[in-house]
């Protein structure tokens, strides 16, 4: 059988680089536009081509529109150009150019009397503050980006390592209000929709006690509550994140249901009682040594048969595979971390003690995908 397999392995890697040398050809690539039963296929791929060349353009085109809160202003419905212009701080030449560039991005709509409204995707944006938030936000990530190879021969001090302080902290514990901030308002701000998209793929209800560990301000756990009134709720992050979650939660009018502990998630003992804890956007921030660390100090917190439940997008996650390129790159200038396939993470699960590791299907794969693990 592992002979068979290998083999075909083999063909289909034979057939691959014969197909990688025929697309190379310029005169195969026009054998496929001619003709007709192969010139859907060739156009798809000049386009998908076109996508990543133009694709830093698309962006910065997206966050115009967000920064002068073009799909606010459009909320109302259609506008001219004339009535647009001075809402966006903009003159109306000017204003034309990006209402142009985002109609052909589908963010904007051109309507029959000149006037312009939202696209389905500024119409989709302008129901996602996550996304808005994530979109603002970009800037930093741009501009470590500027020089690719120079990122990923680290000859670069990255803005992203700074804003995201524990990453390069010796005592990440000891990081203050002032430092946690601006990265935690972030994920506060972004974890809504991971967190809904997670929890409307499981039932949340079934589990008596869920830490959240590295839980920021609590968005998950305000998540989890309303689906599960009678869920008790635990939190573990930086002392400084633990404080903001205090007074988020205390203002959920969860108070009284959560317990709030603080510490280093790679050092320090994990509080014990819980029978499911979570990870949200945790363990792809990690290299594997520190995932690793991280996964059995889990394990040892939580009871046998108990449940973990690791939120996040991987790599290899069906429809969402090109964010992998984002991720890779992301981490890269964070200072730490990569993204990783299913396998991948199910082999750190092993090693820390888990079993029964399966992926469960959410109803927004390209925003996060859930992992289930019982501690074996």
């Amino acid at each position: 059988m592992l002979k068979m397999s290998k083999l075909r392995f083999a063909l289909l890697d034979r057939l691959r680089d014969w197909r990688d040398q025929k697309l190379a050809d310029p005169r195969f690539r026009a054998k496929l536009l001619a003709n007709p039963l192969t010139r859907f296929y060739a156009r798809r791929r000049a386009k998908a081509m076109l996508d990543l060349c133009a694709g830093f353009a698309y962006s910065q085109t997206l966050l115009a529109c967000v920064e002068l809160k073009l799909f606010q202003h459009l909320r109302g419905g259609p506008q001219s150009v004339e009535t647009l212009a001075p809402k966006l701080g903009l003159e109306p030449k000017a204003a034309r150019r990006l209402l142009e560039a985002a109609a052909s991005l589908n963010l904007a709509a051109r309507r029959c009397d000149g006037r312009y409204g939202l696209g389905d995707l500024g119409a989709a944006l302008i129901g996602t503050p996550e996304a808005l938030a994530l979109i603002e936000h970009q800037p930093i990530f741009y501009a470590d980006l500027a020089d690719p190879v120079a990122l990923l021969k680290g000859e670069k001090k990255t803005q992203l390592s700074r804003y995201w302080p524990y990453s390069a902290a010796q005592t990440p514990q000891e990081l203050n209000a002032e430092a946690v901030a601006p990265y935690s308002a972030l994920m506060a701000a972004s974890n809504g929709l991971w967190s809904e998209t997670a929890l409307a793929a499981y039932d949340i209800g079934q589990h008596r006690r869920l830490l959240d560990v590295g839980g920021g301000e609590g968005v998950f756990l305000t998540a989890a509550a309303a689906r599960a009134p009678a869920l008790e709720l635990m939190l573990f992050d930086l002392p400084a994140v633990a404080e903001r979650a205090r007074t988020r939660l205390a203002a959920a009018g969860l108070a009284g249901r959560t317990q709030i502990f603080s510490g280093d998630f790679l050092k320090d003992p994990l509080p014990t009682g819980a029978d499911a804890i979570s990870l949200v956007r945790i363990v792809h921030d990690q290299d594997d040594a520190s995932a690793s660390e991280l996964l059995r100090n889990v394990r040892r917190a939580l009871p046998e048969n108990g449940t973990l439940l690791i939120v996040e997008a991987i790599s290899d996650a069906k429809g969402a595979e090109a964010l992998c390129a984002y991720y890779t790159f992301y981490t890269l200038a964070m200072g730490r971390g990569e993204p990783r396939r299913l396998k991948e993470i199910a082999a750190l699960l092993d090693k820390a003690g888990f079993a029964s590791v399966r992926l469960v299907e959410t109803p927004l794969p390209t925003a996060t995908s859930l992992i289930v693990a019982r501690a074996g």
